[in-house]
Parts: C-alpha cells; structure tokens; sequence
C-alpha cells in the first residue's frame, strides 16, 4: 500500500465517529458481507446490517461500484476494522406493517415450511409463521389439501413481536 494511501486511511479511520453518515463505493462483495470504501478506508456491511429483506447472497443487495450510503455503527482503531449498516438507513418494514396490519386479514405467500409451521412472505422484510398447530392447517389437512411454497394463502395477524421481529399468523383462507 502506497504512503499516500495509508496515510489518508488512518486520516479517515481517525475523523469517524459512530453514528455518523457515509458515502461510499461498494469495493468487494464476498461470502460473509460487503465492503464499502469511504474515502480510502473499507467498512464492513454484514448480512445482519446490509438490508430488511431476506436474501440468499449478498450479490442481490449490492454490487461492486455501486454508491452507497451507510452509517457507521462500530470503530475498532486498534484492529483498523469499521463496521457499516445499509439497514440503518431505511424505515423498518415491520414497524410500519405492525401499525397499518396487526389484526387485520391480509394475502400472503407461503415461503417456506419447516417443523414449527408455514413461513408466509407478508412484505418485503416481513415474513410471519402459521404454527403446525394451526386449526386452519388442520383443516387444509382434513381437505386434503396441504400448502406448497409459492402458494397464496390469506391469514390473520395475530400477534407482532417488535423486539423478536416475531409475526404469529393464523390461516383463514388457502389457495392451494
């Protein structure tokens, strides 16, 4: 690394401050989160940070030469390490369907099913679990008919845990 380089990093990693706003270019997207070069000095953005909505890779979020801007959560100036959020900077999709939608009947789409129930993609970033316990599953059963990922389902918003970031559903109607 060139003195001039070096020497406008540890300018950089001296100036910030947590809680400060950023912009930056997205310099590397790898297996374990996105770094972001803000002004000579590469900030990390995790999985946890980098968006509300689910995602499989974080290729789908950001890519190499895109502007950003980001927030800065954590300086480690010993270990020369930023920590960066995307997330920070937008409205949290829950909270925003917790006040228009709790206890209300609303469409969804079944994401996945696992042993605790049917994940339901509700918005982006808001996803919901109908427990195996369900009567409504219990009467799809009965049917016989069983939900599949992709299928719509109508549910009810029973309960919203904001600290959990928990959504509890029950089915009312299925497409399935």
């Amino acid at each position: 690394m060139t003195e001039e380089r070096e020497n406008r990093r540890r300018t950089v990693l001296e100036a910030l401050e947590r809680g400060e706003i950023r912009r930056g270019i997205v310099s590397a997207v790898v297996d374990f989160g996105v770094f972001v070069d803000i002004g000579g000095l590469d900030g990390m953005v995790s999985a946890a940070n980098l968006s509300w909505a689910r995602f499989d890779h974080f290729s789908e979020v950001a890519r190499v030469g895109q502007s950003v801007t980001v927030v800065v959560l954590d300086i480690d100036r010993d270990r020369e390490r930023v920590s960066l959020s995307l997330k920070d900077l937008e409205p949290d999709p829950l909270v925003s369907f917790a006040r228009s939608r709790f206890g209300e009947e609303v469409s969804g789409i079944v994401h996945r099913i696992i042993p605790p129930g049917v994940v339901v993609r509700l918005d982006v970033g808001v996803h919901g679990l109908v427990p195996a316990d369900d009567p409504g599953l219990a009467r799809l059963a009965a049917d016989g008919r069983n939900c599949a990922e992709g299928d719509v389902v109508v549910v009810n918003v029973c309960s919203i845990n904001l600290h959990r970031r928990q959504v509890r559903l029950r089915i009312v109607e299925a497409v399935c």
